[in-house]
């Protein structure tokens, strides 16, 4: 007997989900979340918005969709960095990282975390909160190393586990924003140099 797979309700033949939603993170991470319309997206993505609402939700859904993907994607290297065997390795990684993710070949300058939503009227608030509790959680799992870091002494028994994690990000979002404004990546890893000559010895 002879089937025939029919393409789910709301979406055209050939539509792939997968490949429309790293589109929406680039228009996103180039034109933040008020910045881009429904029509940027929607046309970026090459789909109807009767299909981006059946398969995504709406636009916030879309966001927090997307923010989970350029987790996975282009900020991959935090998860990375916190694999590291000492707290100094995770630090270099990280910044690294960072300065490679705002700097990549074919992607839009700047981190989609820190751009996104930073300043937001009404209809970004949603968005914005996201990006504050996504930029939050990263101080938070850096933290969280750099603790184990001070109770193995591989970190000066005085540190503040939770100081240096926040330092570390407020470096990483300033590199971010330079990117943006046209910084090159070998500079910013100068930037990322400087940044850590004082780290604290073990």
């Amino acid at each position: 007997m002879e089937t025939h797979r029919r393409a789910p309700v709301g979406r055209p033949r050939g539509f792939d989900a997968d490949e429309a939603l790293e589109r929406a993170v680039h228009v996103f991470w180039e034109q933040g979340y008020e910045g881009a319309s429904l029509t940027d997206l929607t046309s970026a993505m090459g789909i109807t918005r009767t299909s981006m609402y059946a398969a995504f939700g709406n636009k916030e859904e879309l966001f927090r969709k997307a923010l989970e993907r350029y987790s996975e994607g282009p900020a991959a290297y935090v998860g990375r960095a916190l694999r590291e065997p000492t707290a100094q390795r995770v630090a270099t990684a990280f910044l690294d990282g960072s300065v490679r993710a705002t700097t990549r070949p074919g992607c839009p300058a700047g981190c989609l975390g820190v751009q996104g939503s930073l300043a937001a009227g009404e209809s970004g608030h949603a968005a914005r909160d996201a990006l504050v509790a996504w930029r939050d959680e990263g101080v938070a799992r850096l933290g969280e190393r750099f603790a184990r870091a001070v109770d193995e002494g591989d970190l000066p028994s005085g540190t503040d586990p939770l100081l240096l994690a926040r330092y570390l990000m407020t470096v990483a979002n300033g590199i971010a924003v330079q990117a943006v404004g046209g910084a090159s990546s070998d500079e910013l890893h100068r930037v990322a140099a400087l940044a850590l000559r004082n780290w604290p010895p073990g």
